[in-house]
């Protein structure tokens, strides 16, 4: 087991709702099925996009910053090139992990995160560890 397999875990075993900067409408994109998919095993969900106004049946927030609740992990959607500026929103808003998806990896973001105590995980898809673990979400 990697550090990061270890984190993955600790993240999936303490977080019940999932903050998904980028969460899309669109059912083929994969910002969509991944939030669908850890929503259907007990995960809430918190959508974070500014061009809708509900998805997966959730409010959508245009920001983190707008989320009107203690933001914990937030899951990240985005190109890598944008994730320090959310790295940084992450931190203002109080979150505890943060998750960039498979295929996003950014060192300013982990070292903004990192820096400010978050969990940090990068390239790496919720539903593969999830499966990989045989995890549901942790009870309320």
């Amino acid at each position: 087991m990697t550090d990061t397999d270890a984190i993955a875990e600790r993240i999936l075993t303490t977080y019940d709702t999932i903050t998904v900067v980028g969460a899309s409408a669109a059912p083929h994109k994969a910002a969509h099925s991944v939030p669908a998919h850890m929503q259907r095993h007990g995960w809430r969900i918190i959508p974070v996009n500014p061009h809708a106004d509900r998805i997966l049946g959730e409010q959508v927030y245009r920001t983190v910053g707008e989320v009107p609740e203690q933001v914990g992990l937030v899951d990240v959607f985005r190109p890598s090139r944008q994730t320090p500026d959310i790295a940084r929103q992450a931190v203002a808003a109080g979150a505890t992990a943060l998750w960039l998806q498979l295929g996003i990896a950014s060192a300013e973001a982990r070292a903004i995160a990192e820096d400010a105590g978050l969990l940090y995980v990068e390239d790496r898809c919720l539903i593969i560890e999830q499966r990989r673990l045989g995890l549901e979400a942790p009870a309320r």
